[in-house]
């Protein structure tokens, strides 16, 4: 059976998304490989084996095209409130909290946020199937 171990994202800024996903989410860089034209940094935190894998494209200066086939990561917090509330605190623009409801019933809560480069990410209320 496969393990999923990264999710990758090109990224412009080194220091400013290693940043932003530490303060944000608690990523702390585990391990950095340096080549000439590129340079590949993990990231990853306590609460799961999944890293994030930043590469910087040396000598690019223009923006990535997300496309539209990107859609967005997710991640699940113990308090969306309050994650929300904090986000909000630290200048990164969450969304309003949204629901997702079927027949009178909860089936999730969630905001999304981007991050340095412009991906989108999920964050949601821990419970029922985001765990």
């Amino acid at each position: 059976m496969a393990r999923l171990i990264h999710l990758m994202i090109r990224v412009r800024d080194l220091r400013r998304s290693i940043d932003f996903y530490r303060d944000a989410f608690g990523f702390q860089e585990t391990h950095r490989l340096d080549f000439p034209s590129f340079t590949l940094v993990y990231l990853r935190n306590d609460a799961s084996p999944v890293e994030i894998e930043l590469t910087l494209n040396k000598g690019r200066d223009s923006p990535y095209e997300h496309g539209d086939a990107y859609g967005h990561v997710a991640f699940a917090v113990a308090d969306l409130a309050a994650t929300h509330a904090s986000f909000s605190q630290s200048g990164y623009q969450p969304t309003a909290i949204k629901r997702l409801e079927r027949d009178g019933e909860t089936l999730a809560s969630f905001f999304f946020l981007e991050d340095p480069d412009g991906y989108k990410i999920e964050v949601l209320q821990e419970g029922g199937h985001y765990r």
